[in-house]
This record gives structure tokens, C-alpha cells and sequence, in this order.
């Protein structure tokens, strides 16, 4: 009798090199359908990591871009801020220029030359520089066609000529620009 060892070689002899061939064809076609499917991970996990890059590309110019403008409209906001901080003092300097005004006015129609009205006359025309040097300058309005953006309208009288007629004939009281932008509008009577 013989052992079962006996057998299996045997068997082994019997199916021969075919067998051991075959076995190692399997092999080699389990590596390379292993190598195909390890190579197509790596390439879906490189197409990932390039999708993310691009996707991480794009953030980045978005944030870069989106913190330019918030740069750009904050420093837009800061100049815009010194330009008009001092606009309500200036507002509130308005009915001294005013006073001023009516002052210089009424110092034309005194007829004797004195030191009060040169002394007067001068501390008005540094205040006009002083104004000036702040960005706050006169609207002309006399003689000009009314306009809503700049003018008050507070009566319509008959117009002492024919091109007056929708023109500004009187002020009332004086506008004001502070850098371009109107902080009082002027009173006007209009011509019909």
C-alpha cells in the first residue's frame, strides 16, 4: 500500500508540467490583473488630488480677489471718512458765514471808511480762505437755472425779464458744497 504522500506526488507526476504551468499563468494573470487594478487606483486617486488642487487653485484666487476689493473699497471708505469728518462742524459754521454776510452787507451801504469795517471786512475774507482751504465752496445760484439737486425753491415770483423766466432771481440763503457734495442747499426764488 502506499502512503497518501505517495499518491499526491503521483497525481502530480501524472498531471506534469501542464499542471505547474497553468498554475503559474494564474498567477501571472492574477499579478497583472492586480497590477491593472492597483494602476487604475493610483490614477483615480491621481485624478482627485488634481481636481482638488485646481478646486483649492480656484479658492485661492477668489479669496485673493475678494480681499483686494475689501482692501480697495475700505480705503475708498477711509478717504471718503477724512474728506467728510468734518462736515457737521462745518454745517454748523454755516449760519456764522451767513452772519457774516449780511455783516459784510450792511458795512457797503456805510458810506465813511473806518477801521471797524476793514477790520470786519478781513476777518471775513480769511474765513473765506479758511473755508476754501477745507473743500467748502459757494453754489452759484443767481441768474441760474433752478435745479433740484442743488436749489430749495421757496417762492415763484413774476421774472423781471423774459430770460429770467424759470431762472434762479433771488437768494434767500446760500448753499454749500463740502468737497462736491451739497451740505445745504440754497434758497432761491424762481422767475415765472
Amino acid at each position: 500500500m502506499t502512503t497518501d504522500k505517495e499518491k499526491v506526488d503521483e497525481e502530480l507526476e501524472i498531471e506534469g508540467p501542464d499542471f505547474t504551468e497553468q498554475h503559474e499563468d494564474q498567477n501571472k494573470n492574477e499579478t497583472k490583473k492586480d497590477k491593472a487594478h492597483k494602476k487604475n487606483k493610483v490614477e483615480e486617486q491621481l485624478e482627485k488630488a488634481e481636481s482638488e488642487l485646481l478646486e483649492l487653485k480656484d479658492k485661492h484666487i477668489r479669496l485673493q480677489a475678494e480681499f483686494d476689493n475689501y482692501r480697495k473699497r475700505t480705503l475708498k471708505e477711509r478717504i471718503e471718512l477724512l474728506k467728510t469728518a468734518s462736515e457737521s462742524v462745518l454745517i454748523g459754521i454755516l449760519p456764522v458765514i451767513d452772519d457774516f454776510d449780511r455783516a459784510v452787507q450792511t458795512l457797503d451801504k456805510v458810506e465813511e471808511e473806518g477801521h471797524l469795517k476793514d477790520g470786519v471786512i478781513l476777518i471775513y475774507s480769511k474765513f473765506q480762505d479758511f473755508l476754501k482751504q477745507n473743500g467748502v465752496k459757494e453754489i452759484e445760484a443767481i441768474d441760474q437755472p433752478f435745479d433740484t439737486d442743488l436749489h430749495e425753491a421757496i417762492t415763484k415770483i413774476p421774472a423781471p425779464t423774459k430770460e429770467l423766466k424759470g431762472k434762479i432771481v433771488d437768494v434767500v440763503q446760500k448753499g454749500y458744497y463740502l468737497n462736491d457734495k451739497v451740505i445745504r442747499f440754497s434758497k432761491v426764488v424762481i422767475g415765472e
